[in-house]
């Protein structure tokens, strides 16, 4: 949109110009990552790898559209702990606009054959990392674990569990070593 009309003073020393032109294809979307997650990215574009980020709506329930890594910040933001990514996308269907504000999701690595439990299973001692399992005769042990990946509400267990094992979601907080549990149909 046009800053100034027919008829408006124009001076060379105005804040403000004629018009404000922005590119729209391709379109960048900056964001940022915590600084300790970093190392993992740098591994996969060492290792030449293209990276896909994909764009989501503020709920993350609609894919707006994928694009790819294009840079990365040269210096970490000292007050919030995060480095600045920059991808490029497309955005042939123009489902993209300046300062829209997305989510960004940055695919680093795929895990395959990964056993995943609700992070709310996950609970967090003073020494260790640890869920309540559920044996055959629906009493429970702890046993601790090794959590991974942590995305949308779910986490990737790397040690001390199996899959299929069944692991407490609800009532943790009065659960001990060798309670019985009613175990939820369905869940």
């Amino acid at each position: 949109m046009r800053q100034v009309d027919p008829g408006n003073m124009v001076h060379a020393a105005d804040q403000t110009g004629l018009a404000v032109i922005t590119q729209l294809q391709p379109i960048a979307v900056i964001f940022s990552i915590p600084q300790d997650n970093v190392p993992q990215v740098m591994k996969q574009l060492r290792a030449g790898r293209r990276l896909l980020v994909e764009a989501w709506d503020r709920d993350l329930k609609n894919k707006i559209s994928t694009g790819s890594l294009l840079t990365i910040d040269n210096q970490a933001d000292v007050t919030t702990g995060t480095v600045r990514f920059k991808a490029t996308f497309a955005n042939d269907d123009n489902a993209l606009f300046p300062n829209q504000f997305v989510n960004a999701r940055l695919l680093v690595d795929v895990k395959r054959g990964a056993v995943l439990v609700p992070v709310a299973a996950i609970q967090r001692g003073p020494e260790t990392t640890f869920v309540f399992v559920v044996n055959k005769d629906d009493t429970v042990e702890t046993r601790n674990v090794v959590a991974g990946t942590i995305e949308a509400g779910m986490a990737s267990i790397d040690r001390g569990l199996s899959p299929g094992e069944t692991v407490v979601i609800e009532g943790v907080d009065k659960l001990q070593h060798g309670a019985k549990v009613l175990q939820t149909p369905g869940v």
